[in-house]
């Protein structure tokens, strides 16, 4: 049998497979939200790439310069991007802060630390709104106190936050006094990394911009001389051309690089154990919270 005949069968078979499974009602299931969010984007970027590519080498007829529009246009988030996500970071911080605090005033009233945490749900932070009706979601639903903010730690994804669920957690399971001091204490170590963070995010901001700012001017005085002086251009027209763009493109792209790693910074790693972890020593001694511990498995 011939290729060209397997491909027909092959289709055909398909063909038969997909108009069944129609009939039949099936369909694939749903993508979770962030998958699909992720695709999209992706496929934006994509769309982006290309056209950038397009236009590049429609008015350069350089290859080297439409791969590397292409390149750039893709990586530009990576390279440039990262002011929304720096701000998000800071707004969930402050949230945290915010929510502390209130914890800490509801808990003054004598009422305990699960009702205290219901309460303080009705006013939450926005930035932090979701995580908490999840928080108190599981605890109406019975779920152990420990276990149940060790997700929420797990939901917020911060080693800042871990210090604070990790008082909630100690005093949860030791049923100790002092915990409106610790709070007091916590919410004044947010507030001031809080105020450290928003200087770093300055200072990172100002390094994307620098790099917007250079990219900027070198596309408009390449495009300058495009325009006013093409014969100036005209050995990049070459082989050997296009090879010395391949080394200047190359160190554009390196410095970068270098500048978006020089504004990156890496925040320290989580100490808590996964809420599982805490499920299973919730019969046993010890906290069992932290990563590493005898009595607790570790986030590795």
């Amino acid at each position: 049998m011939s290729a060209w005949g397997l491909l027909i069968g092959a289709t055909f078979a398909g063909g038969v497979a997909i108009f069944s499974a129609g009939w039949m009602g099936w369909a694939p299931p749903a993508l979770p939200a962030s998958i699909k969010s992720r695709l999209v984007a992706g496929r934006d970027r994509l769309w982006k790439s290309l056209l950038a590519a397009v236009v590049v080498g429609a008015v350069t007829r350089w290859p080297v310069a439409a791969a590397a529009a292409a390149i750039v246009t893709w990586m530009w988030p990576a390279l440039f991007g990262g002011t929304a996500e720096g701000r998000a970071h800071l707004a969930r911080l402050e949230a945290v802060a915010t929510w502390t605090e209130s914890l800490r005033d509801t808990m003054a009233a004598a009422i305990g630390l699960e009702q205290a945490i219901i309460a303080s749900a009705d006013a939450a932070p926005p930035a932090i709104a979701a995580e908490l009706q999840q928080l108190v979601g599981r605890l109406r639903a019975h779920v152990p106190v420990p276990q149940a903010l060790a997700a929420f730690g797990d939901d917020l994804d911060d080693s800042s936050i871990d210090l604070v669920v990790a008082a909630l957690i100690m005093n949860a399971r030791l049923r100790g006094s002092g915990l409106v001091g610790v709070l007091t204490e916590l919410a004044t170590t947010a507030r001031s990394e809080l105020e450290m963070r928003t200087r770093v995010e300055e200072n990172r901001k100002a390094l994307r911009r620098n790099a917007r700012t250079i990219v900027g001017v070198t596309l408009a005085f390449a495009g300058t001389i495009m325009l006013l002086s093409r014969s100036y251009l005209e050995p990049y027209n070459s082989p050997f051309g296009q090879l010395m763009l391949i080394v200047v493109l190359g160190c554009f792209v390196a410095g970068f690089a270098w500048i978006r790693s020089a504004s990156r910074v890496q925040p320290p790693r989580r100490f808590l154990a996964r809420p599982e972890d805490l499920a299973e020593q919730a019969q046993g001694p010890g906290l069992g919270m932290f990563v590493g511990s005898p009595s607790g498995g570790g986030r590795g």
